[in-house]
């Protein structure tokens, strides 16, 4: 099966610009009531996260009450000046959040209406955008949504025409042209969106090379509906769903290549969730490279995967410290991340609420037996470290500790701060550091080494590994991260900052290991695991989700990186 997933699907600039407007808001004015008005963006689950955050909805300035401790946000539809002026003698901060696009189209109307021309306006008459421009007309324009609306006009002899941005371009051709005969002298602004020119263009160009399309978005939205409907005039089965779970009464059998595009409005979670049940609800054929490929989508999504990646580490970090490869130092890695990650996704699964990895339904479904494992797998670890030296269980009980207390919230009261988890940025520091102490310092104390520049190294190898890979995940979940509230290092700092700052940690990491293996600090296994480092360099490519892989793909994707180390040991050994 081949899932494809279209390049423009998901926020548009105007809907991610509105909605990262509200949460900057949220994050920073702490003290004052938000408020949208209308819905943000017509996207219901969408909405519900905002409401978690405590951001309103309203129809009317009267809704709010007390407005000197308000803040309203003027979504991306735009609203008439009446409503403006409305909303400003109320007293209440008015925040704009109007798409840029959609001010162009007001800004053409308000000047064309001054100099008396008959404003045209080709859009839905229920849609809260062209409601807002034909505000600016000054009570002289005209709202056709048909065909037929158009034939109905009458000769104008200054007539301007213009478009809701999210209008068919095709029916917008088709309008002009029938008023144009009309009215030749008629001045035409082509106010289309160019996002949704290239969201149309691609659907249809979808169409002709896809077996099936799914158009994933708002019932309510649009543009999102308009997307469906020029899926199904080309003659492909298309379905318009606007959850993931809406697939499972869904026969993708007879299908062998799967489309999947989405409105302006619907956010990167719910797309990664519908190519995540795609995956799931074709059912790979039963042949061996099925099997084998659903068996690692399971050790993936049951953190297995990653148990064993942090056992390869530690074998990596002994090889590279000189000293005896020790079965029970990979067992402890192993089981110790095991138990961390589980817990860990435990405790978030309850906090994200609506927004649910490909992991979390399964933790939701399965919690009991998973919180088990967990126990059972720490338990293991310390009795393992224990067995070894009373140090290393004291080391391993003390980062156990550290990570039961990252969820948990340590200061009393309504402080910004009161877990570990609420430091920005402190998952991809703490996280690193326990895989860091786990892989490479344990099995140290385990041989009575003591710390040297080898242990040094192999520390900051891992630690560098795995920040990397977690903070290419944060990358991904940027989007959702926001929603929810969490300070990531991308959300912190920027997608684009980010990604150079773990350039920068690549090319010191390589420095390192080439450095070390020359010298001798290290053994030459050190330059075998640059393979981790191309790697990890080539996985670049997919921070942008755009390859129409799943998010249990994806992320098996990068946590290979670690398996790769153990590669490079097996390389190691043959080569001599």
């Amino acid at each position: 099966m081949e899932i494809k997933l279209a390049k423009t699907a998901g926020f548009c600039m105007g809907v991610r610009r509105a909605v990262d407007t509200v949460l900057d808001i949220a994050q920073h004015e702490k003290g004052r009531r938000i408020y949208t008005y209308g819905p943000l963006i017509h996207n219901p689950q969408t909405i519900d996260l905002l409401k978690k955050r405590g951001i309103t909805a309203i129809k009317s300035i009267v809704e709010i009450g007390d407005c000197a401790n308000a803040v309203l946000v003027i979504r991306a539809h735009g609203i008439a000046p009446d409503e403006r002026k409305k909303i400003k003698d109320s007293g209440v901060k008015i925040i704009d959040a109007t798409c840029p696009k959609v001010a162009y189209v007001q800004a053409t109307i308000k000047k064309h209406s001054a100099l008396d021309y008959t404003v045209v306006i080709v859009g839905d008459r229920k849609h809260p955008e062209v409601d807002g421009l034909w505000g600016y007309t000054e009570g002289r324009g005209i709202i056709v949504a048909t065909l037929e609306d158009a034939e109905k006009l009458p000769l104008m002899e200054k007539v301007c025409i213009v478009a809701q941005t999210t209008q068919d371009t095709a029916h917008y051709a088709q309008i002009v042209k029938i008023i144009k005969k009309k009215s030749p002298q008629a001045i035409v602004f082509n106010t289309i969106c160019s996002s949704t020119e290239r969201r149309q263009e691609e659907i249809i160009a979808l169409a002709t090379e896809m077996d099936a399309l799914f158009v994933v978005g708002g019932k309510n939205s649009a543009n999102t509906c308009r997307l469906a409907d020029l899926a199904q005039k080309q003659n492909t089965p298309t379905f318009h769903i606007e959850t993931a779970d809406e697939i499972r009464n869904i026969n993708l059998m007879p299908y062998e290549r799967i489309g999947v595009s989405a409105g302006a409005s619907t956010p990167n979670w719910i797309i990664d969730q519908v190519l995540d049940n795609i995956t799931d609800g074709y059912g790979v054929p039963n042949k061996k490279a099925g099997f084998l490929h659903k068996l690692w989508l399971w050790a993936v999504k049951t953190d297995i995967y990653s148990a064993l990646g942090a056992g390869c580490l530690a074998l990596s970090c002994m090889i590279l410290q000189k000293i005896p490869v020790d079965i029970p130092s990979i067992a402890i890695a192993s089981f110790f991340v095991y138990a961390m990650h589980v817990l860990n996704r435990l405790m978030s699964t309850k906090e994200s609420g609506l927004i649910g990895s490909f992991r979390e339904i399964s933790y939701a479904k399965h919690e009991k037996y998973y919180r088990l494992a967990a126990v059972i797998s720490l338990l293991v670890a310390l009795a393992l470290s224990l067995a070894n030296s009373l140090l290393s269980f004291l080391f391993l009980f003390f980062i156990s500790i550290a990570g039961a207390l990252y969820n948990m919230k340590i200061l009393p009261g309504d402080r910004r701060f009161q877990r570990l988890k609420d430091i920005p940025g402190s998952k991809n520091i703490f996280m690193a550091s326990a895989w860091g102490v786990v892989t490479a310092v344990l099995p140290a104390l385990n041989n009575d080494q003591i710390f040297n520049v080898a242990t040094a190294v192999a520390f900051s190898f891992t630690f560098a590994l795995v920040f990397i890979r977690s903070a290419m995940s944060d990358i991904m979940d940027i989007q959702s991260d926001k929603l929810l509230g969490r300070e990531t290092i991308p959300v912190v700092i920027g997608k684009k900052k980010t990604q150079v700052l773990l350039k920068i940690i690549i090319l010191i990491l390589l420095i390192i290991l080439l450095i070390s293996g020359a010298t001798g600090f290290c053994s030459s296994l050190s330059f075998f695991l640059v393979l981790c480092i191309l790697y990890i360099w080539i996985c670049f490519r997919l921070c942008d989700r755009r390859a129409g892989l799943s998010g249990a793909l994806i992320e098996g994707l990068l946590e290979t990186s670690y398996i790769i180390a153990g590669f490079a040991v097996f390389c190691w050994y043959v080569l001599g």
